[in-house]
């Protein structure tokens, strides 16, 4: 599967990056890097761990599968069952009265 091509440009650009230096970070060619870029190659499973890893995003992010270059932080490694639990249980809370909220405001219309 092909990287999003814009996607692996603005976090080069972003973090200041030539193609050269990111090549050199992951241990590919400056051709590797354009090619990425461009559509035209796609990198391998290592390679596109190392992209991800340099620019602190999912190689989901990397390959279109989601919009947010990092995870939610209900997936966050650091919490516990039970916190995520809670946190889920908090915001469904918070949904709950965010739509009361609206549907009262719809009646008072």
């Amino acid at each position: 599967m092909a990287i999003i091509p814009g996607r692996l440009r603005a976090l080069r650009k972003k973090h200041q990056l030539t193609q050269a230096e990111l090549g050199a970070r992951v241990n590919v060619t400056k051709v590797s890097i354009s090619g990425y870029e461009t559509g035209n190659r796609t990198p391998d499973t290592d390679t596109l761990n190392d992209l991800a890893n340099v620019f602190g995003v999912t190689t989901d992010y990397l390959l279109g599968r989601v919009e947010h270059p990092t995870p939610p932080f209900l997936y966050e490694e650091a919490l516990t069952t039970d916190e995520a639990n809670l946190l889920r249980e908090h915001l469904e809370f918070l949904r709950y009265r965010a739509n009361k909220r609206d549907d009262s405001s719809e009646e008072d219309a």
